[in-house]
């Protein structure tokens, strides 16, 4: 009983540090300007995503996440993805929005790689040149497969995290490593609870998001309780907390410089 008692007082413990670390990150990571409405934050250009034009002849793919709006933005992150082929001079972006229409997987909502109502995005993917190009079509057949076009729900799932693991479970070749604080991204219906993790090579466990087991090539050891996972990821060490996403280097980005 005793150990119980200390451990529940441990998990509380890393609650509230992890809720207070990702306070003041969150706070000082927002553009000054994001206490206005959300009509008027910021949504340009982060200026993060290479030039298209410049590099016209090399396909490229990239995924990125930022926190969402608002208050939520300290416990949750929001993701899409982005792609171009060689040849083309414009990026193709993905992500799910759950306002303005039945239909919430949007193509070029805004632009590629932009502050999201304020909040800087981070790169969490860039794969360039051949191995981008094949990606590519096995991307879009997984947005199309998407099994949930038309619902919303921002906590368990589905939610724009859920798509962008189907993505992931989908194409493995991107290698993807969405953060801990990715609510939604372990959703599972109950007639599907057992398959491969975000990354795609791995075993997962879930019930509805809400409790959860993964062990993956990219996100190590996770567990996940009431939508608040707690985890170790092994291939680049770091601990992975809620709120916070990830505490420790980030993962070197995978990128192929090679043409196209």
């Amino acid at each position: 009983m005793l150990s119980y008692k200390w451990l529940m007082l441990g998990f509380v413990c890393v609650l509230l540090l992890s809720f207070g670390y990702s306070y003041a990150r969150t706070t000082q990571n927002r553009d000054k300007n994001s206490d206005q409405s959300w009509m008027t934050a910021r949504r340009d250009s982060a200026g993060i995503a290479p030039d298209p034009r410049q590099l016209k002849d090399t396909a490229i793919v990239e995924i990125y996440t930022a926190p969402t709006y608002g208050w939520r933005g300290m416990v949750a992150v929001h993701p899409w993805i982005i792609f171009k082929r060689a040849g083309e001079t414009e990026y193709t972006r993905y992500d799910v929005i759950s306002w303005g229409s039945d239909d919430v997987v949007r193509r070029n909502s805004t632009v590629p790689d932009g502050y999201w109502f304020g909040s800087r995005p981070k790169l969490l993917v860039d794969h360039r040149g051949t191995a981008a190009e094949a990606m590519i079509p096995q991307i879009e057949a997984a947005i199309k497969s998407y099994p949930y076009p038309h619902t919303y729900h921002a906590w368990p799932g589905p939610n724009s995290n859920t798509f962008m693991a189907h993505i992931g479970r989908e194409v493995p070749q991107l290698g993807l490593d969405l953060p801990a604080n990715a609510i939604g991204k372990d959703y599972r219906s109950l007639l599907n609870p057992v398959g491969l993790p975000p990354s795609g090579r791995g075993l997962q466990v879930s019930l509805l998001g809400v409790l959860a087991v993964t062990l993956g090539v990219e996100e190590g050891i996770e567990v996940n309780v009431l939508g608040l996972n707690l985890g170790v990821d092994i291939k680049s060490p770091a601990l992975r907390l809620p709120f916070i996403g990830r505490l420790g280097p980030d993962p070197v980005v995978k990128a192929e410089a090679s043409g196209s």
